[in-house]
């Protein structure tokens, strides 16, 4: 499959990592360390995605990619920029993962006959019942 072998390719080339000032955790070390970590890939211009595997992504990731097939992710949830850049790039292998996972085909199926039969056995159990409470004269 293609996304058996999403982790072992190397992107670090074609992502742009930028930092910038965090909301997160980390007091008076918010306001002056950039850590929040914002990571860019252009997803058409992909060297190491086949055709089909941008067309999947760029499908499945819509809400992700700006207009300009770029694939934004940010991470800001940790107190320093390593930290942040690490879960920002875990992030970006595990979307890919997730946009090129082939679904399985749904095969038909039906109910077994003995099912059937007690459904329906359980339908005349009920309809008898509901006769059964007409025929009472009160």
């Amino acid at each position: 499959m293609m996304s058996d072998k999403v982790y072992e390719r190397d992107f670090s080339g074609e992502w742009e990592i930028t930092a910038s000032k965090s909301g997160g955790p980390g007091g008076q070390n918010v306001n002056k360390v950039n850590t929040k970590v914002t990571l860019r890939f252009d997803v058409l211009a992909s060297q190491r995605l086949s055709e089909a595997e941008k067309a999947l992504i760029v499908d499945k990731l819509a809400n992700k990619i700006n207009n300009n097939n770029i694939l934004i992710i940010t991470s800001e949830a940790g107190r320093s920029q390593l930290k942040n850049k690490e879960e920002a790039i875990g992030k970006f292998y595990d979307l890919l993962k997730r946009a090129l996972k082939v679904k399985k085909k749904r095969k038909a199926t039906k109910p077994s006959k003995s099912a059937v039969e007690k459904r329906l056995k359980a339908k005349q159990k009920q309809s008898e019942k509901k006769q059964h409470r007409q025929n009472k004269d009160f």
